[in-house]
């Protein structure tokens, strides 16, 4: 009777008790949160489709030069490391959103950066952007690097230029 009891006081122990799930926010620790917009083709994508990989949320727009400068460290980031296997997460890709405009100016730049991943969105409302009210960015380019359950590892100015591939590196599985 006494075995009952203890382990009838365990089980409701333990269903009281809550398995601690991060905080959704845009600190490090945090669970990412989720953007939904529509791709260059129309396409709904979220961010939540890039589960189980190591990714690069990318704030960037067209008309920014600084981000069109920073394009090609995260071209030569995501073919280094796309394949590639890491601790929390397999491949790695680039969820790309954009603070432009029009549509066309969009697409344009995605071809002539040669922004090849998959994962485009835009609502095209420039600096009132829903997706970048959701992660508080008010200057771009912003990154946020983002584990294989979704979260945020890295965030700001380690993500540019040489600091990308290095902050990535840390992530490998050896």
């Amino acid at each position: 009777m006494r075995k009952l009891v203890l382990a009838l006081s365990v089980l409701a122990f333990a269903t009281c008790v809550s398995v601690a799930q991060p905080k959704i926010g845009t600190a490090i620790g945090n669970k990412a949160p989720e953007l939904t917009g529509k791709s260059p083709s129309g396409k709904t994508i979220n961010l939540s489709d890039t589960k189980g990989k190591l990714v690069l949320l990318d704030f960037w727009a067209a008309w920014c030069p600084p981000c069109r400068k920073e394009n090609p460290n995260v071209v030569a980031a995501y073919n280094n490391y796309k394949d590639k296997k890491f601790t929390n997460g397999k491949g790695f890709t680039v969820f790309g959103v954009s603070l432009d405009k029009t549509e066309a100016d969009w697409k344009k730049a995605i071809e002539a950066d040669k922004l090849t991943w998959p994962y485009h969105i835009s609502d095209l409302q420039w600096w009132k952007s829903k997706h970048a009210a959701i992660y508080g960015v008010s200057g771009i380019p912003a990154s946020f690097l983002i584990d294989g359950d979704g979260i945020i590892i890295a965030s700001g100015n380690s993500l540019r230029g040489p600091g990308l591939q290095a902050t990535i590196e840390k992530y490998l599985k050896k």
